[in-house]
């Protein structure tokens, strides 16, 4: 059994208050890590990542960037400890019509990066899935949602340092949530854990700690989930790839309301729907 390296390193440094250096004490810090996705003995991407989770992370990669179209094509999958980092090695089913290249990251990404050596502009924007499902939210869904990812946090609750992201089904509630100190990272982590254990997204939505820029509305979008919501407020980009892909996306989600910026049918109040941009409690 392979043994990763642990996700979190204590360090010993100086507290600065009151004009001065108090004391020396630890403080938990999360590592990242090089990890290298290899598929056919041919890497394809190195990412900095937290250093658990990595067959998820591992599945998720392959499927939210268009690697494979169903985790059944990962053959095999290996982890391997290195010195400087990790691998993980994929042997996928054969394909004629699989083109690795076409998205190859030839750079190491730093920690979390979404489009780090993506070869094209086309590739960097491309069109996302459209997610045909559809399904009825209500606020409090929502919030208890954003609730259950903070308490699910373990790892952000002892560093303070790494995202979160959650697949939530209403009547169920927390299905899964992943954490990593990179935000794509945690949602490619749950996209290949939800994969992995054949879990349907269509009847549930993704719950993200961070901000919506366009590759986490694209990545949402290969898991299947119709909604989205964010801590964090989305970009321009990410608002109008949400609108295309039939994703209802709802950010600045905090326990006080949140504001819903497309497909806003999706979200309830009893018989009521929330108007589009408008703010619900």
């Amino acid at each position: 059994m392979t043994t990763l390296p642990p996700p979190v390193a204590r360090l010993s440094r100086a507290v600065w208050r009151d004009g001065r250096l108090r004391e020396t004490a630890d403080r938990a810090t999360p590592e990242e890590t090089a990890i290298a996705l290899v598929y056919d003995g041919s890497t394809q991407a190195v990412m900095m990542a937290s250093p658990q989770d990595v067959e998820d992370f591992a599945v998720g990669f392959s499927l939210t960037e268009g690697i494979v179209s169903d985790a059944a094509e990962i053959e095999s999958l290996d982890v391997v400890v290195h010195d400087l980092g990790l691998e993980a090695r994929m042997w996928l089913a054969k394909d004629p019509s699989r083109a690795l290249g076409s998205r190859r990251r030839n750079l190491a990404g730093p920690t979390g990066c979404g489009l780090c050596g993506v070869d094209s502009l086309e590739q960097a924007a491309k069109p996302a899935r459209r997610v045909e499902a559809e399904g009825a939210f209500t606020a409090a869904d929502i919030h208890a949602a954003l609730e259950t990812l903070q308490r699910a946090q373990t790892l952000n609750f002892e560093t303070r340092a790494v995202h979160g992201a959650a697949f939530y089904r209403p009547g169920e509630g927390l299905v899964a949530a992943r954490e990593d100190v990179g935000r794509h990272n945690a949602l490619d982590k749950l996209a290949g854990h939800l994969a992995r254990t054949g879990v349907d997204a269509s009847d549930g939505f993704v719950v993200l700690s961070s901000r919506v820029s366009v590759e986490m509305v694209q990545k949402t979008a290969m898991i299947g989930a119709p909604l989205l919501v964010a801590v964090s407020a989305p970009t321009a980009l990410g608002v109008r790839m949400a609108e295309e892909a039939g994703i209802t996306l709802v950010a600045i989600a905090r326990g006080d309301g949140f504001e819903v910026f497309t497909h806003p049918h999706r979200v309830v109040d009893g018989a009521q729907s929330v108007p589009a941009g408008a703010s619900a409690s």
